[in-house]
């Protein structure tokens, strides 16, 4: 379970990374139902999914960090509902985007519940 937990965490790293690149690199309205989403939010929503990203990897660095992977997840998952909800509120009829954004949700709230809900495998430290 716990390569399977760091497989999905490096993924949605990924994941997450390019798309807070891709946020910084195109305004908010280029998706029209997401225009409503301010600049300045729109902004700060990519330098925290860069964050959120960094927080995916690094437990695998360093155990003492291992809390940041839920928290991380945890953001990203409230990120893409926060995104299906501006999706469906702007009256788009297009669904398509709605279902990746939950899908990318569950990813993350799989990771949440993994990381909290399972130890880690840990190796044993020899003297």
């Amino acid at each position: 379970m716990n390569v399977l937990l760091r497989i999905l965490q490096a993924i949605l790293a990924l994941h997450t990374t390019i798309g807070a690149l891709w946020m910084l690199a195109n305004p908010e309205n280029t998706m029209p139902s997401l225009g409503a989403i301010p600049h300045g939010v729109w902004l700060g929503i990519a330098g925290l999914g860069l964050l959120a990203a960094a927080g995916l990897i690094v437990p695998a660095f360093s155990p003492r960090c291992s809390i940041l992977a839920p928290i991380a997840a945890a953001f990203v998952a409230v990120e893409m509902l926060f995104f299906s909800g501006v999706h469906l509120a702007s009256g788009s009829t297009s669904i398509g985007p709605v279902i990746y954004w939950l899908a990318v949700a569950a990813i993350a709230a799989f990771i949440v519940y993994g990381r909290l809900a399972f130890k880690p495998i840990r190796r044993r430290e020899f003297a």
